[in-house]
């Protein structure tokens, strides 16, 4: 696969780690496409939650597949077919009821290691083990850190679908924009403080000129904690405003003279 994709394994390699320092995997360096122990391949187990946090975030479906726990696959050759059964080998699938993936894996000088990921309470962890002596010991450790964090993560969750006054818009055919949150805001705390006391504030462009667009950013919902700020979420233009054109820049000077 690595040669049909870039013509041979080493520019595979290249682009492999091309990937992983996009990543922020700064403790990892591959040497080849198998995994296999090899000299001055490595990684951390931070790197391994980075790339299994962006399998998760970009290819969802991975958890279709991630959690069968036994397939009967048809093996088809010129001599004729042949069916045999698969188990996952990542147990969680079967003895942890919140487990939703997603890899393990084993080597002589990796040990036994899992990237074990659960969901609960609309929250998803990863918990990743390495090194582990012995299999059953891998899902155990994982079993234990994703209890942990569950016990220790508490989830705020705002749909940001509340109603925000309008922006105002300078030089156009209006002088103001309805305006939305482009999306809903998450914020998770691990110190135990009381979720309810968040507050929300808009900040709009002070300037916001004509022409805009609908879905132009036009300002930020800013998140508070007890005074401090935990995030912001993009506000955007609702409709287009076009720009005022001459003749009614003057119908609108008009009209104000005479009013």
């Amino acid at each position: 696969m690595a040669e049909f994709v870039c013509g041979s394994e080493e520019e595979f390699v290249n682009q492999m780690n091309e990937r992983a320092r996009g990543l922020g995997m700064e403790h990892t360096n591959f040497v080849n496409c198998n995994g296999l122990d090899a000299e001055g391949h490595e990684t951390t187990a931070r790197d391994i939650a980075l790339m299994s946090k962006e399998l998760l975030t970009k290819y969802p479906q991975i958890h279709d597949y991630a959690t069968i726990w036994m397939e009967n696959i048809t093996h088809h050759t010129r001599k004729g077919s042949s069916e045999f059964g698969l188990t996952n080998t990542n147990k969680l699938i079967r003895q942890y009821q919140y487990a939703t993936g997603l890899k393990t894996g084993s080597t002589e000088d990796a040990g036994f290691c899992v990237s074990a990921t659960a969901e609960k309470n609309q929250m998803e962890l990863i918990a990743v083990i390495m090194a582990a002596k012995d299999s059953k010991s891998r899902f155990q450790d994982a079993t234990a850190l994703l209890n942990y964090g569950f016990g220790k993560c508490i989830k705020y969750m705002d749909e940001g679908i509340e109603t925000i006054k309008p922006a105002k818009v300078e030089k156009g055919m209006e002088t103001e924009v309805p305006v939305e949150q482009a999306e809903g805001f998450q914020y998770i705390d691990t110190a135990g403080a009381d979720l309810s006391g968040i507050e929300k504030k808009p900040e709009m462009k002070k300037h916001l000129k004509a022409p805009v667009k609908q879905g132009d950013k036009v300002g930020e919902m800013v998140y508070f904690l007890n005074g401090k700020e935990i995030g912001r979420a993009d506000i955007i233009a609702a409709e287009d405003v076009g720009k005022m054109k001459y003749k009614n820049a003057l119908e609108t000077a008009l009209e104000k003279f005479f009013m």
